[in-house]
């Protein structure tokens, strides 16, 4: 029972196709206002595009594109939308907050409480049965919420960044619990957390305005990214320009080089990527003896803790924002502050090139 959207929202300068495969769980990356919720919005019914169709299976969400205008209402799609917030009835204990869907559905009192049950041993909260939503902690009633989305037997959970509101404590026990229940279910879920995707996606979309601008195998995408956020999501630099034998000419005319793929050589012209870690990235205050290649002049615009290393955020010419790893004490000797002007210097060895 497969998934597919195309929608085009024009005052919010959306434009997307999408599609699930059964029991595929994909992970929607982006930066804030990218279109990510609009997504959501356009797939549950809260927000209506200007044009386009969805439909799950045989089922037609919505279909603008042709003379029936036809717009099925929230309730009659088989989505269900888990927010970052709980959200739950304050008024009902756990139990009956996640009756309330089967009951809506028209199933028995008895029958309703039975499908909750299982829900919230599922997500393991029947400890929490008799609790009202005031009584829960934050990451209880995520996953009260979960079992709440689950019992009402939707064909596609939408999970709009469900760990964001949590603690460092509760967020892992959910992503397990999420890990568990989202197998060989269709969904999709908005986050801005890496583990997130590695954990519980099959594939990866990014978006940025409102565009999809890369997608495929979480592992492939995030290993080998091609957009600067999927780069900062996986802790790698990206130089985006031209693939030649060497690696990558950037925009400005620079040469920086790389490792291609074995076996692999480049088509004049092609766009490409060099990707590598902020370890790879030595500072220096002067020039550069030897090589100018994958040498450039920055300015450091930000310095950081990173775990045992200071991390150096600098920007210049075509290289964009780039960052080091250095070591705290190196940073002293160096006498490193914001907006001081260095040069990166990145081993070719080190840089991976692909195309883009």
């Amino acid at each position: 029972m497969s998934f597919e959207l195309q929608a085009s929202l024009h005052a919010r300068n959306f434009d997307m196709s999408l599609s699930l495969a059964d029991g595929e769980t994909v992970a929607i990356l982006g930066p804030n206002g990218a279109g990510k919720s609009t997504l959501l919005g356009v797939i549950s019914g809260l927000l209506r595009p200007d044009s386009g169709s969805a439909r799950i299976a045989d089922k037609q969400l919505f279909n603008l594109d042709d003379g029936t205008r036809l717009w099925k209402a929230p309730h009659l799609r088989g989505t269900a939308l888990l927010a970052q917030e709980a959200l739950l009835f304050p008024h009902l204990n756990a139990l009956d907050n996640v009756a309330f869907g089967p009951r809506s559905a028209g199933a028995s009192k008895v029958a309703a409480r039975e499908t909750a049950q299982h829900w919230l041993a599922e997500v393991d909260a029947m400890p929490l049965a008799n609790r009202k939503p005031s009584q829960l902690s934050g990451g209880q009633a995520q996953r009260v919420a979960v079992a709440r989305a689950l019992a009402a037997e939707p064909e596609l959970l939408l999970l709009d960044e469900p760990m964001a509101a949590l603690d460092i404590h509760a967020a892992p026990l959910l992503r397990r619990v999420l890990k568990r229940v989202l197998k060989d279910r269709k969904a999709i879920i908005v986050t801005h957390d890496v583990l997130d995707a590695y954990m519980l996606a099959d594939r990866v979309i990014v978006v940025e305005k409102g565009r999809i601008v890369e997608e495929g195998p979480t592992r492939d995408v995030l290993e080998r990214p091609r957009s600067h956020f999927a780069a900062g999501l996986a802790g790698l630099n990206l130089v985006t320009g031209t693939l030649t034998e060497e690696g990558i000419t950037t925009p400005d005319g620079r040469v920086f080089a790389g490792q291609h793929d074995s076996g692999w050589s480049p088509s004049p012209g092609q766009a490409g990527v060099a990707a590598f870690p902020p370890s790879s990235v030595s500072v220096f205050l002067g020039d550069v003896h030897g090589s100018p290649r994958n040498s450039f002049p920055v300015t450091i615009t930000d310095l950081e803790p990173h775990g045992d290393q200071i991390r150096v955020r600098a920007a210049g010419g075509s290289a964009q924002a780039l960052s080091a790893d250095i070591t705290p004490a190196a940073s002293a000797d160096l006498g490193l502050v914001p907006g001081m002007d260095v040069r990166f210097v990145v081993k070719s060895a080190l840089v991976a090139v692909y195309p883009a």
